[in-house]
């Protein structure tokens, strides 16, 4: 049921207006002037709002200006027996969905309210949309250690030199290799990324290099590998330390080479591809252990770039909520959520072991399950263990 907020300082239009609207399905509050008008568009989420001009305390348009501030998604549409065509345009000016003269038609009031409640399904569809559709996420962060990483992307990303991403899980190697392909003259060609830990070891060559039809019993036609698939562009090889030693001599050559085979072929393929890797491992560690071959750590680690985990960045906390805050809020379609300054400063002190990861997991845990504002109490309830 779809929640409607009426603010009029005559009572007699809002107990009209409130009976009309309750017949036609809709669930109404009301208020009997600006001030409480905008105290309970502050607490709660309304679809739309009729807004008188003329109040007491605070007007229309002073409640306008101030509830677009606190969510600018919701329509306000503005009623007014003392109208005129000047007031309806500043009125529309500043970001009123509509405006309409007392005593309101009826028929035209119901089409305003469905087409105000569209345009807000259709922002909110809007949003996730976009947020599904961009490119790439900003890397967020004031810390000196993200400015050097963004420094050293920006000096990196124009060259086709091979770059290795270390760092925990959930820091956002991922990220930093959607930046260095994003700012790079590669951009208008594909990023194709390779998950290293999660496809089996008998069939990382064929994700890898493709293979021909009849190569082996389940090659019932031929595979076009993510080598192919990136040509002209850059190949991501996430969680490299994973892989075996045999598809590892095959990536060697292809990096020395440029080209590779297909499984169960005998035909050498160009590919041109610079190749970005990542992994959460100590590569050198695996050297010694004869897990990694020292000459393709040499020729991957052209640059180096290590992530900082969460807890080393942890001044950039405050920012990475907010961005999380907006974001999950928007997602759900609802205003966006405040957070106190003891509770942030209780996420500034946790141990973080997933990282970023963790974080927006907790973050959207907390828009779920909280107020309108995250308290300490929330922290304590939904974050730190009792």
């Amino acid at each position: 049921m779809s929640n409607i907020l009426i603010i009029d300082d005559e009572k007699s239009i809002r107990k009209t207006l409130s009976e009309i609207l309750s017949y036609e399905g809709y669930k109404i509050e009301e208020a009997g002037d600006g001030d409480e008008g905008l105290k309970r568009f502050g607490e709660k989420n309304y679809d739309v709002v009729l807004c008188d001009i003329k109040m007491p305390k605070i007007d229309g348009i002073e409640f306008l200006d101030k509830a677009r501030e606190i969510n600018p998604d919701v329509p306000i549409i503005m009623i007014s027996g003392h109208g005129t065509i000047e007031t309806a345009v500043e009125a529309v000016k500043k970001g009123a969905y509509d405006y309409i003269s007392k005593p309101p038609d009826l028929n035209r009031l119901l089409i305003t309210i469905r087409n105000a409640m569209d345009k807000t399904d259709l922002v909110t569809e809007a949003k996730v949309l976009r947020r599904k559709v961009s490119k790439v996420e900003d890397i967020i962060g004031e810390s000196p250690l993200i400015r050097k990483i963004i420094d050293t992307i920006d000096k990196v990303a124009p060259t086709d030199a091979r770059v290795m991403v270390m760092g925990e899980n959930g820091v956002g190697k991922e990220l930093v290799a959607r930046w260095i392909h994003e700012k790079s003259h590669r951009s208008k060609n594909p990023l194709i990324e390779v998950n290293c830990a999660a496809i089996p070891q008998e069939l990382i060559e064929s994700e890898l290099f493709g293979h021909e039809k009849g190569s082996f019993t389940s090659a019932v036609k031929q595979r076009i590998g993510k080598f192919e698939q990136a040509h002209g562009g850059t190949l991501f090889l996430d969680e490299i330390g994973d892989m075996s030693l045999n598809a590892q001599a095959k990536v060697l050559r292809a990096l020395q080479e440029g080209k590779i085979t297909r499984v169960g072929g005998d035909k050498d393929i160009s590919v041109d591809v610079r190749v970005i890797a990542a992994t959460n491992k100590n590569l050198l560690h695996e050297v010694d252990e004869k897990k990694f071959r020292l000459d393709l750590y040499h020729r991957l680690s052209v640059i180096i770039i290590n992530v900082p985990s969460l807890n080393d960045r942890k001044e950039d906390i405050p920012l990475l909520v907010d961005k999380f805050l907006m974001d999950i809020c928007a997602e759900n379609g609802i205003a966006k959520k405040s957070i106190e300054l003891k509770a942030m400063e209780a996420l500034q002190e946790n141990k973080w072991t997933g990282n970023i990861r963790e974080l927006r997991n907790v973050v959207e845990r907390l828009v779920i399950l909280s107020g309108k504002s995250i308290t300490l109490e929330d922290i304590h309830s939904y974050v730190l263990p009792r």
